[in-house]
């Protein structure tokens, strides 16, 4: 046993590589972001600081004083971080941007390529016309134009794929695959991204450790079959990280209870699986050693279960340094691991400076060694056991870690996280044991792995319990400013709580006022209705790269203008705007980000009518929208230009498209029903995709000021295909832009959002803003803001 331990004591900290770590990290972060040339200018000079500083400690340029001396020798070490971490992602970036893949790009020719799959392929949602798109991770390896060009050498790509073909792919599979290049957002090591058209041609088989990984994965998958829905989509997720079976209700649970990292794979979800083993080590009264030794072989097959990819591998070392410091109780050796491993992870792969899944795994790891020992010692000697007070220790100090993380890339501070983590740790080891074992015994005892999975079904049922009564709670998620600057608050308030907190009387004044401020916060949102707000006239729904927008018509009724890509996602909007009825769902036309969704609305909500536009392309979106209605009883009609509506306080008038539109850039966009509404005397203009071919055809066939409107929903997410005249004609004091976070179509254009705020309007995205609503304000309008929630990707 550790004396440390028993009579209380503390450890300092080793922040010696602390210094080195961060600069190398700042370094490659800020080199993802500039030019090769750039980069290495930034190397050179922080290498000749570096000589510099330390010819003079060392006496060879003159007598250094004391407080140099002291700070001296951690000024090198940052200096040689930042110049590790600026050749490095120099040597990357330089190969990035190479003039024969750039051109490539920039004539954007029929290609075949060869590559190497580098991580699972992911299904992306809300992608016009192709509700099947799989976006994959790859080594562009050798790229052949249609002339015999060739570029040899390997690069980064990202590959969008339709073809079913590709969905069964696995890392460190070969292929080969014909499509055009696209520009990559940049930002990191991207180099091109391929639109891939037809299925890859394959060369020899996967890995075999991705073979068998992917067999147990199946096999998996099969065991939970009989399982309800709710747990058994969920045990996938929490084992291996599989979602693909989760329903949209439970993951948005998931979401708002901050409890999305037990069905990721994360840092801290390889410190929940592994440390279920170490619990198990403790509890035998094994050795330091072979605590540890259990971990690393838990660990190697915990990565192979769940495919070594490149995420799954830096998860792994963070989860291991952790849990290793844990096992050992020597916390201090372990922060220099962290710091070395940090390093040598952002110098082998730049690209993970940016990540913000690395971010969340060093954060968390940090977590473990600087606070939970701390926080697992005090709890023992206030008499709490020693597997329980780890156990509440680790999922504690991980979250506080992650908070301003978490905090800066949703805009939102969640206060249920914290308590709902703390009351699924007796589930969560349970729960994935058995999913394991489930997954080994599918292969060879398919019954014995049904038994266990549904064993497991009862420890997940408590968790997609916890999560469901977390969500519902009033004011559970607080808004928060996103981005560094609430990233860095936070992290400026969890400090000063920490040093608060080791004095008495501080720590009871912080009590008190965090209770005050907890119990003051709860009656102001409950009684002011902070959402949806008071008056509000329209809101756009934040459903990721896609549209939804809402109408108010009378308490708990409303209209619905398109579904987004995803059922949640509306599902969740319309729950928050308190809609139990719809009487009217239009849809502007049939790609799949505007309807996607639709079950999302009619989920527990009655939905009386649904009309669509006459042009009914692309098939796969009109016979998703055909079984909705049909299914939820719904009356389904097209509808021509001159077709209204009206209940309530709400007006609805179709303007168009005036006549077919056919041979344009986006046929089904250009024939998008284009609505004109009028609620409580302010008029919205909601044009779905319509791009510039549908917007003059409107001028020239309606009457001038036909267009004009109090309130525009930006058409085709702020795309770039947007007329002048007609956005001149509109004139809008507000724009709300439906647009999913880092989508991969450069949506909203910059140069549209400028024009828009040029001309007076006051612009809100759902990627930054989250949900937004234009409020009737006395005589004039203003526009309200809930917050972003969790990024998404993808869509057109």
């Amino acid at each position: 046993m550790n004396p440390a331990t028993d009579t209380g004591a503390r450890e300092v900290p080793d922040l010696r590589l602390a210094g080195l770590a961060v600069a190398a990290w700042l370094a490659a972060l800020a080199g993802l972001h500039l030019t090769a040339a750039a980069t290495a200018t930034v190397a050179a000079v922080a290498g000749g600081l570096a000589t510099l500083l330390g010819l003079h400690l060392c006496g060879l340029l003159g007598r250094p004083a004391a407080p140099v001396r002291r700070l001296g020798w951690v000024a090198v070490a940052v200096l040689l971080g930042v110049v590790c971490g600026a050749t490095a992602t120099a040597a990357r970036v330089a190969v990035r941007d190479a003039a024969p893949v750039r051109a490539l790009v920039q004539e954007r020719p029929l290609v075949t390529v060869e590559l190497v799959v580098r991580d699972d392929p992911r299904p992306i949602r809300g992608v016009a016309g192709r509700p099947a798109t799989v976006l994959l991770r790859a080594d562009l390896l050798r790229l052949t134009d249609s002339t015999g060009r060739q570029v040899a050498g390997s690069v980064r790509g990202l590959v969008l794929a339709s073809d079913p073909a590709w969905r069964t792919l696995l890392p460190g599979q070969r292929a080969t695959a014909r499509g055009r290049l696209m520009a990559p957002r940049g930002g990191d090591l991207t180099a091109a991204v391929l639109s891939a058209t037809g299925s890859p041609t394959l060369h020899g088989p996967p890995p075999w450790v991705q073979r068998a990984a992917g067999a147990l994965r199946a096999g998996l998958q099969r065991a939970c079959e009989p399982l309800p829905d709710e747990p058994g989509g969920l045990l996938p997720g929490l084992v291996v990280g599989d979602t693909s079976r989760l329903p949209p209700a439970v993951e948005e649970d998931f979401q708002t209870t901050g409890m999305t990292h037990l069905n990721a794979v994360s840092g801290s979800n390889v410190a929940i699986v592994v440390g279920a083993v170490l619990l198990l080590a403790r509890w035998a009264r094994a050795g330091p050693r072979t605590a540890a030794a259990l971990c690393v072989f838990a660990l190697i097959g915990f990565v192979i279960l769940v495919r070594p990819s490149p995420s799954v591998v830096r998860a792994a070392a963070m989860g291991a340094i952790g849990l290793a410091a844990l096992a050992a109780g020597r916390s201090r050796a372990a922060l220099p691991a962290l710091a070395a491993a940090v390093t040598v992870l952002v110098l082998v792969d730049p690209e993970l400076a940016g990540d913000p899944g690395f971010t969340l795994s060093v954060c968390a790891t940090a977590g473990l060694l600087l606070l939970a020992p701390g926080w697992r010692d005090g709890l023992r000697r206030r008499g709490v056991p020693a597997g329980l007070a780890e156990a509440l220790a680790v999922p504690a100090a991980a979250q506080l870690a992650c908070g301003p993380v978490i905090a800066g890339l949703s805009g939102t501070v969640s206060l249920v996280a914290v308590p709902a983590n703390l009351l699924v740790v007796p589930a969560v080891a349970p729960a994935t044991v058995l999913g394991v074992l489930a997954a080994v015994a599918s292969p060879v005892w398919p019954a014995g792995a049904e038994f266990a999975a549904w064993l497991a079904s009862w420890p997940a049922w408590w968790l997609v319990t916890v999560a469901r009564q977390g969500a519902r709670l009033p004011a559970g998620t607080l808004p928060w400013p996103g981005g560094v600057t609430g990233a860095l608050l936070l992290a400026a308030l969890s400090v000063a709580l920490l040093l608060a907190t080791r004095r008495p009387l501080l720590r009871r004044l912080v009590a008190v006022g965090a209770v005050a401020a907890v119990l003051g916060a709860l009656p102001v949102r409950l009684l002011a209705a902070g959402w949806p707000p008071a008056g509000w006239v329209v809101v756009a729904c934040a459903v990721g790269q896609g549209d939804a927008v809402v109408l108010p018509v009378a308490a708990g009724r409303a209209v619905v203008v398109d579904a987004g890509p995803d059922p949640a996602g509306v599902d969740g909007c319309l729950r928050r705007l308190g809609v139990r009825e719809v009487p009217l769902l239009v849809v502007s036309h049939f790609h799949a980000d505007h309807v996607g969704g639709i079950a999302g609305v009619f989920r527990g909500r009655r939905v009386t009518d649904v009309v669509t536009p006459q042009w009914a392309e692309p098939p796969y979106g009109v016979s998703q929208v055909r079984a909705a209605a049909r299914d939820g009883g719904a009356a389904l009609r097209a509808v021509p230009a001159g077709w209204r509506w009206r209940a309530g306080g709400a007006e609805l008038a179709v303007l168009g498209p005036p006549y077919p539109l056919r041979g344009s850039r986006s046929d089904p966009n250009n024939n998008s029903l284009v609505l004109a509404a009028t609620v409580a005397g302010v008029r919205i203009l909601l044009p779905g995709d319509a791009e510039t071919e549908e917007q003059r055809a409107l001028l020239e066939s309606l009457p001038p000021g036909g267009v004009r409107a109090d309130v525009l929903k930006v058409a085709h997410h702020g795309s770039a295909y947007q007329d002048p005249e007609f956005l001149a004609a509109v004139r809008p004091a507000v724009a709300l832009v439906c647009v999913g976070a880092d989508n991969d179509y450069g949506h909203p254009n910059p140069g549209l959002l400028d024009r828009l705020t040029r001309a007076g309007a006051r612009v809100l995205r759902t990627d930054t803003d989250g949900d937004v609503a234009a409020v009737r304000d006395g005589s004039g309008l203003a526009v309200v803001a809930r917050g972003v929630g969790p990024g998404r990707r993808g869509g057109r």
